[in-house]
């Protein structure tokens, strides 16, 4: 997809620099100004995968849809970038859901942005806080969750292999945890590695991916060992089955327990709703090939095109956006607040 839009239109690639608060920490993010259109656009906010960085997957999303004519806010959650909060590295799926909820909120406030018109968007384990996000949050009109890492008992067995495995994590977590509390003092553990069984989130495919990020200095390969207390006391079958806004779920065989991703779908009780199944795409390949976030983003927009309202050039084929964007009219940024 072409990247000249973005330049024409006064925003720098990497987005403008954002702060808005959340649970008292400060969150840094970065504002994507929708390219086209007249009067205040649509806004969608992304939440990333587990122990994500907003330069990671969110970026090539946000990227994308501000050139089709969404306003697109990503964030470093809490404890993790350039973000506030401590520990460092720790995960706190709750503390997710707040952090969207106030970048839903600072959508909200800004002039060029229709506060009437938001959608949330989910990558991997942001899917499944996301879908508490959409669930709970008035703001929110429309959801879109692609490659979900959906949370159910049955999920949490077949990411960690067993349920005794679940127990000694939990437990570690908050043996982890209470120390803390008692010292201040955080046991860390890796976030990947190509062999560990103990680290954040296991697995080679996981390790390859995420390592050449801590190999450039862009990601701490951290996790606090804490996180387990929480990570693994959520879950987010009950919200799917709370859910009554418009839903789109992109997945696919080879993206993360997709049986789990199949059982919230069928749950999910809104009458509008569509699950795309991508057949053999890998899970990683959402967070950064081009050509499948391009086909992800073209879905994303024809479903937001729907809920949320659309400009003028939503109406066309979404099939062909690169060819679209030569005849849009381009949107004058103005400063982020």
């Amino acid at each position: 997809m072409s990247s000249d839009i973005g330049a024409r239109a006064g925003t720098p690639a990497s987005g403008t620099p954002v702060k808005f608060q959340s649970g008292g920490e400060a969150i840094v993010g970065r504002l994507f100004p929708a390219v086209f259109g007249d009067g205040p656009a649509p806004g969608v906010a992304i939440l990333g995968p587990e122990t994500f960085q907003k330069e990671q997957a969110p970026m090539q999303y946000a990227r994308r849809l501000s050139q089709l004519g969404y306003t697109v806010l990503i964030f470093d959650p809490r404890y993790r970038g350039e973000s506030g909060g401590e520990p460092r590295c720790y995960e706190d799926p709750l503390a997710k859901v707040q952090d969207a909820r106030a970048a839903l909120g600072y959508l909200a406030g800004l002039e060029d942005v229709d506060a009437g018109w938001l959608g949330m968007l989910g990558i991997c384990f942001g899917a499944s806080h996301a879908l508490r996000v959409a669930t709970d949050e008035p703001l929110v009109r429309a959801l879109a969750t692609v490659t979900g890492h959906y949370r159910d008992p049955a999920a949490d067995v077949q990411w960690l292999g067993s349920e005794a495995a679940i127990a000694q994590r939990l437990a570690r977590g908050r043996a982890a945890l209470a120390k803390y509390e008692a010292t201040g003092e955080v046991d860390y553990v890796p976030a990947v590695d190509h062999a560990r069984s103990d680290v954040g989130m296991p697995g080679e495919m996981v390790w390859s991916w995420y390592q050449l990020w801590a190999d450039r200095g862009l990601w701490d390969n951290r996790y606090a060992v804490m996180s387990d207390a929480a990570v693994l006391s959520y879950e987010s079958i009950s919200a799917a089955a709370r859910l009554t806004k418009p839903f789109l779920m992109i997945h696919a065989d080879l993206c993360a327990v997709p049986d789990s991703a199949r059982r919230h779908f069928a749950v999910v009780p809104a009458t509008d709703k569509q699950l795309r199944w991508e057949g053999q795409t890998r899970h990683m390949q959402y967070y950064d090939d081009p050509a499948v976030i391009d086909r992800a983003v073209c879905s994303i927009v024809e479903w937001f095109s729907r809920h949320l309202r659309p400009c003028e050039p939503a109406r066309a084929d979404f099939g062909r956006p690169e060819e679209q964007a030569h005849v849009l009219k381009p949107r004058l940024s103005t400063p982020a607040r």
